[in-house]
């Protein structure tokens, strides 16, 4: 379900971060999205062609996606994770192809933001 454009996100944990995260990415969740992404946050998308997005250009099209659900099976693995960071690993399998998303969050004075993501696709 979309979220309202003025929506506050709680980021206080780093659970409550990456489950906003996925949200975003896979049900279109926009509302509230500049929250989510430190200020130095980048995406990296792997392949033929590596591509690097910044912050502001993942945010834009993140809000032309709202309200967009992504056709595919999500599964959320935390890799490693202290008080000040956690590394997840996000499979999002589709009919034909799986994505990876290995993402990177800290703890930005008890507000959990997402600094890089890292996109891989096979």
């Amino acid at each position: 379900m979309a979220a309202d454009p003025g929506k506050t996100l709680n980021l206080s944990t780093a659970d409550l971060a990456i489950d906003s995260y996925v949200s975003v990415i896979t049900e279109g969740a926009s509302g509230g999205v500049e929250q989510l992404f430190a200020s130095d946050f980048s995406q990296k998308i792997q392949g033929q062609t590596g591509r690097t997005n910044k912050r502001s250009e993942v945010i834009s099209f993140l809000k032309k996606q709202k309200g967009e659900k992504l056709n595919c099976t999500t599964n959320t693995e935390i890799l490693e994770e202290s008080d000040n960071y956690m590394v997840a690993k996000i499979t999002m399998k589709f009919e034909t192809f799986t994505k990876t998303d290995l993402v990177t969050l800290v703890n930005e004075a008890g507000t959990w933001k997402v600094t890089s993501s890292v996109n891989s696709y096979k």
